[in-house]
């Protein structure tokens, strides 16, 4: 039976950050996994391109039935930390927009500096390897997988969550937390597209599929956030969406503003006292595509020269362009959400190391805990932040 101090399940971005610094500090560590490869998330993750992580990350980013939690470990392994792995590797980058930072190439080349500095630190990663069981011993784990015996002092769980099951996710790491003591609270997908059964509003949303919307404001519980909506067959999805929906509960009402950069009320009056004879849909097809415009006044309004228009009829336009509520039949769920909301209760981890507080020398990290960011790096900030903190103690 092979004995490494540290066993690490899941080579994902948590898990290979957790490697590589455990290793660092002269630790025996192995990292299994069953995909076939490490990193599928990372490899698929912002177009190919990985939105690593986002130069404006702090704990208001990050949503937890616990949000004191995050506080520690992203305060010990900063964007800035990270960022400098990045250069020391020679990976070149970008930011896209708002703080968030891509590959200039591919995301490939986030998954090789993680795997150099693993090989460089002596970590060793065995993948296509399932766990059949584990248990705990007087002097920490065993694990039997599918590739024989381990033993270990230290236990790391980095399997993730359960979003985009083609990739590999599963609920294994919550089976672990159970086994242990652990609570895990509700999951549910984030960071996911709507999808609406309306006929009308279905029909509107499939008409328009592909169409973006730059620098909406959408609003739903409290919370909004200003980016591009895209239209799509099955619903609404873009960035504001995505970020949206992690707030988002069935029956909710969500609150679009299409135009919140213009005052609608005054430049429709400066319109009708310039322009009297132009058709609304004509004016509309000035801020949204031509096709956008002629459905909105089909669907919306009746369009007609703006001078037949009376005052209280172009304030109700406005409004409506101003504040479209629609309430989402519901998500397009785990098969396309980036995030999984909920997981393992950060109450019963220690926020400085990520031990659990039921079974010692037990660790989780990433995204099978309670935390998740906002859509632009801020998950994976998480993963190397939550494993940087482990790493460093197991």
């Amino acid at each position: 039976m092979s004995s490494p101090e540290v066993v690490i399940i899941g080579a994902g971005a948590a898990g290979l950050m957790c490697a590589l610094t455990a290793a660092a500090r002269g630790r025996r560590v192995l990292v299994l996994d069953h995909a076939n490869k490490a990193g599928k998330k990372i490899l698929m993750s912002g177009g190919g391109r990985c939105n690593f992580t986002n130069m404006y990350t702090e704990p208001a980013n990050f949503l937890s039935h616990n949000p004191h939690f995050c506080k520690s470990a992203l305060a010990r392994y900063t964007q800035w930390d990270f960022i400098e792995l990045v250069c020391k590797h020679d990976v070149p980058y970008h930011e896209k927009k708002l703080g968030q930072l891509f590959c200039d190439r591919k995301a490939s080349d986030i998954l090789q500096l993680l795997l150099v500095e693993c090989s460089e630190a002596g970590a060793e990663i065995r993948l296509d390897t399932a766990i059949e069981q584990i248990e705990r011993t007087d002097t920490g784990y065993r694990l039997a997988t599918s590739a024989g015996e381990f033993a270990c002092q230290s236990l790391v769980i980095a399997t993730g969550g359960l979003s985009i099951p083609t990739l590999g996710a599963t609920g294994f790491g919550y089976q672990v937390a159970r086994q242990f003591g652990h609570s895990v609270l509700p999951t549910r997908a984030g960071l996911v597209p709507f999808t609406v059964t309306d006929p009308q509003l279905k029909a509107l949303c499939a008409e328009l599929s592909g169409t973006a919307v730059e620098d909406c404001l959408v609003s739903c519980n409290g919370q909004s956030f200003k980016e591009n909506i895209l239209f799509t067959h099955r619903g609404l999805s873009g960035p504001a969406i995505l970020q949206l929906s992690s707030y988002w509960q069935p029956g909710d009402t969500v609150h679009i503003n299409l135009l919140p950069h213009i005052d609608l009320p005054e430049w429709l009056a400066e319109q009708q006292r310039e322009r009297p004879n132009s058709e609304l849909k004509t004016l509309l097809a000035e801020l949204f595509t031509k096709k956008m415009a002629g459905l909105l006044a089909e669907q919306w309004f009746v369009s007609k020269p703006l001078k037949q228009y009376t005052p209280a009829e172009l304030n109700a336009v406005a409004e409506r362009l101003a504040d479209w509520t629609l309430i989402p039949a519901g998500t397009e769920g785990y098969r396309t959400a980036e995030v999984t909301l909920g997981g393992v209760d950060t109450r019963e981890v220690s926020s400085k190391t990520m031990e659990s507080q039921k079974s010692p020398g037990l660790y989780f990290v990433g995204e099978v805990l309670d935390v998740t960011g906002h859509l632009g790096g801020f998950n994976f900030q998480w993963a190397w932040a939550s494993g940087h903190a482990a790493g460093e103690v197991v």
